[in-house]
């Protein structure tokens, strides 16, 4: 994941990694009382944030980049909408920014190249003649366990 995941940009969006930028036009934002520490106050206070992001429809989202964080996250996905809930903090603005994190890591983690693939190589002659000697050596050693030949 970059150091810059999360990271708001200029239009308030939620920059993801270099080149991948969801803009704030396509987070849709949902307030409910939360649950939790704040005394009387979470009884009046919106502070649970849900913060969505339809990842199927995006524009913004580059094809190759899209197939792949559909793939991986197929099972946190409904209808293509990738949702994060934050309800951690007493503040709303505190969730909204943890959800804001949050959404920034599924999509970095989501998006990010997968492990190169092995080229396979020959062994070298040393460790053919290594192995082959291994097994000469063992063969005798099995040999000797026999019963002696009268």
């Amino acid at each position: 994941m970059d150091g810059a995941a999360g990271a708001a940009g200029v239009d308030g969006g939620i920059e993801v990694r270099r080149g991948f930028v969801v803009p704030a036009r396509e987070l849709r934002w949902r307030f409910s009382r939360a649950s939790g520490p704040g005394g009387q106050g979470v009884n009046t206070t919106d502070s649970r944030v849900e913060l969505s992001f339809d990842l199927a429809a995006s524009p913004s989202v580059p094809d190759g980049l899209r197939d792949r964080a559909l793939s991986r996250l197929g099972n946190r996905l409904v209808g293509g909408v990738l949702t994060v809930v934050a309800s951690e903090h007493r503040s709303q603005l505190r969730n909204r920014e943890a959800a804001r994190g949050r959404l920034a890591a599924l999509l970095a983690e989501a998006t990010a190249a997968g492990p190169r693939t092995r080229r396979p190589t020959r062994p070298t002659k040393g460790s053919q003649r290594r192995r082959l000697d291994a097994k000469t050596h063992r063969g005798r050693i099995k040999r000797m366990r026999g019963r002696p030949d009268e």
